[in-house]
């Protein structure tokens, strides 16, 4: 499963399917490789504009779905740039292998919108790194990158891991298959669960260590056998008195195994040798390790290193599509991006310690591609020259439904105050105000108080031009009035003198009366609630509306 680009990039990377009002409709679209949870929503109704993959990638996907067309296609070359034409200007995209299935690749995007790659799934190793050019990789004397990567779009499948487990090669993987197989020589059938895209290599030497082939059953295995023969055909038998024999992975892989098992006791025979290249055995496992301590943690050293057979009669080696966390933190600092962004679900990217020490808001500046990319404006406005202590700075986060033309149209956000100024230069960069993929998070501080205070100072200026009621109000009851649809009618009553709750009741209202008193007892401000994204837009149209009169 991939998670959707930010709004202001014109391509999308393996996300497809039905486009709505709400859901802006990307020009151009990129399939890192053929897994089946990247290609979902692909189909010929919802295919507009062409998708940039390459040729294996194309074959696999033609070869599932019968249905699509090669027209809908571009094919892309590893390492050849491409030139895309967008309205918004051009920009280049290139290829690189991502070490991990065939035809899987990353794209480098580089445009008026930064320097940007998308890894996909990937293994990050060394040598895959040395692929991208050079200006974007850290040199090994430690010197930075030449030119720095903007966003990083990682596959953080095994982000949460710990940084402790080191997986092995896939090449030192492979080694431990053959040396079970070797360990085992009176075992008349060896099963291997290696149905999956992605461990072709695994068969591939295993078939020429062995000198056979290996059986394919198409009747339960179609899809194998078909992707097999665009890859590999070499290695495919359809005679089941072969040796080696592929053993689907899913469903119900550990009732199976002791099943064959339990067949092969029953008849007096030599059991067969069952095999699962995986890392997921082992990730699942870490739970344990880190709850038991350090004799666990022999075990596990032990583990990486030669194949393991579990309670139910299954051999275990740890083979990875997926980079660990340690190659994960290896490669953001070979790259040293400016921001990171898992590609998987549950914000993985914020558990390395790379994208905790050096992924800050407060590096980016005005001007940087950063803004565009998150569809924020970002818009400095002119200080008059008399006024030294006074900043202007307005930030607009667009809407897709309302097309922003005109400077009355914006709420803008201005710091006019030489205290505030001073104040939030006091504060260190990384209390700054962060900002989400879905526009500003809130601080539970006084930095959220005096940003939410200076928002309304010029809220304010703006609405009492067209309401009396509003100019007699506090910065306090104007952030409330902003707040729902009853706005007006709360001024009225704020007007006619009226009790109404205050701004702290409101504040506090979903808190506890235990909490309010710990926050009050520190000197800290009471957080405050934060506001659904519904709200801030509906807040916006209404803002819209009041500016129209």
């Amino acid at each position: 499963m991939s998670i959707e680009m930010p709004r202001g990039l014109p391509f999308a990377v393996d996300t497809f399917g039905p486009y709505t009002t709400t859901k802006r409709r990307k020009r151009h679209h990129f399939l890192t490789h053929a897994h089946k949870d990247h290609t979902v929503g692909i189909s010929p109704s919802n295919i507009v504009f062409p998708i940039y993959s390459t040729s294996l990638t194309i074959s696999l996907l033609l070869l599932r779905h019968p249905q699509l067309d090669e027209s809908f296609f571009v094919r892309i070359e590893i390492g050849k740039s491409v030139i895309v034409d967008d309205q918004d200007g051009e920009f280049k995209v290139i290829a690189y292998d991502a070490n991990h299935c065939p035809g899987a690749v990353m794209f480098l995007f580089e445009g008026s919108f930064g320097n940007i790659l998308h890894t996909g799934d990937c293994r990050l190793t060394l040598d895959c790194l040395q692929s991208l050019p050079e200006k974007f990789v850290a040199s090994r004397h430690g010197m930075a990158p030449e030119c720095s990567l903007d966003y990083v779009f990682l596959d953080c499948t095994f982000g949460k891991s710990s940084h402790s487990q080191r997986f092995p090669s896939k090449h030192s993987a492979i080694r431990q298959i053959i040396n079970c197989i070797w360990n085992h020589p009176d075992a008349p059938v060896v099963y291997l669960a290696c149905d999956m895209l992605g461990q072709e290599d695994v068969l591939l030497e295993v078939s020429r260590t062995f000198g056979s082939k290996i059986y394919v059953d198409k009747a339960t295995n179609l899809e194998c056998f078909r992707s097999l023969m665009i890859i590999v055909p070499e290695i495919v038998s359809e005679d089941p008195s072969s040796r080696f024999h592929i053993f689907s992975g899913f469903p119900k892989l550990y009732e199976r195994t002791s099943a064959k098992l339990a067949e092969a006791r029953s008849k007096h025979q030599s059991e067969p040798l069952i095999i699962r290249p995986s890392a997921q055995w082992y990730v699942c496992d870490e739970e344990d390790y880190l709850e038991n301590g350090s004799q666990i943690q022999k075990q596990r050293k032990v583990r990486f290193s030669e194949a393991v057979k579990d309670e139910f009669g299954l051999w275990h080696v740890c083979y990875s599509m997926h980079s660990s966390r340690e190659e994960l933190e290896a490669a953001m600092r070979l790259l040293s991006p400016k921001w990171v962004v898992s590609t998987v679900p549950s914000c993985r990217a914020m558990e390395l310690n790379y994208v905790k020490k050096n992924c800050f808001i407060s590096r980016f500046s005005p001007e940087d591609p950063f803004w565009k990319l998150l569809d924020i404006d970002m818009e400095v406005s002119p200080v008059p020259a008399a006024d030294t202590h006074t900043v202007a700075l307005s930030c607009c986060l667009m809407s897709e439904e309302v097309s922003v033309d005109s400077a009355k149209s914006k709420l803008e956000p201005v710091i006019e105050s030489s205290s505030t100024k001073k104040k939030l230069l006091s504060l260190s960069p990384e209390k700054n105000l962060p900002v989400t993929l879905f526009g500003r998070a809130r601080l539970s501080s006084q930095l959220s108080d005096q940003l939410h205070e200076r928002k309304v100072i010029h809220t304010r200026s703006v609405y009492t031009k067209t309401s009396p009621v509003l100019e007699k109000l506090s910065v306090e009851e104007v952030i409330g009035s902003l707040q729902d649809d009853d706005t007006k009618e709360e001024a009225v009553e704020k007007e006619s003198g009226r009790s109404t709750s205050s701004s702290s009741k409101e504040i506090c209202k979903d808190l506890s009366g235990d909490l309010i008193k710990l926050y009050r007892s520190m000197n800290a401000p009471v957080p405050r609630p934060l506001p659904s994204l519904m709200e801030l837009m509906n807040a916006r149209k209404r803002s819209r509306n009041r500016l129209s009169f």
